[in-house]
């Protein structure tokens, strides 16, 4: 398994970075895959009650697609290993104590955090702290 597996190094060496386009969550049991595909998802989940999506807001809006909360992304530019253990954690703590919601998805490369549009600067900011 290739990337990181030390948090001590995985913390020092991140460069969080904030995506420019919002993004949102939203559901669908309608969309065949191709239509859903269509629209250029960041992530697709099956889950029981209908597929997962994590949408440009524009396409989502595009799609007549409902959704709750805007989101920003900031990306973790650091190759972590998805059996690293700790950096989850230690983002969402450092979030969660001030007051802010955090959907970690980690892909292959990296770690991706979605946070409140509104709070997206703050959590740039929160998260370039643990560097120290």
């Amino acid at each position: 398994m290739s990337g990181e597996l030390d948090l001590e190094k995985l913390l020092r060496f991140m460069e969080p970075k904030l995506l420019a386009e919002s993004f949102v969550f939203c559901t669908t049991t309608k969309l065949p895959i191709e239509s859903v595909m269509a629209l250029y998802p960041v992530s697709v989940y099956q889950e029981d009650e209908g597929l997962s999506l994590i949408l440009a807001e524009q396409a989502a809006r595009s799609a007549g697609l409902e959704f709750d909360t805007v989101f920003r992304c900031i990306t973790l530019s650091v190759h972590s290993s998805l059996n690293a253990v700790g950096l989850t954690a230690a983002v969402a703590s450092k979030l969660s104590i001030n007051g802010i919601s955090a959907n970690v998805v980690a892909a292959y490369y990296h770690d991706h955090i979605y946070v409140p549009e509104a709070n997206a600067e703050q959590a740039l900011a929160l998260l370039n702290e643990l560097k120290a």
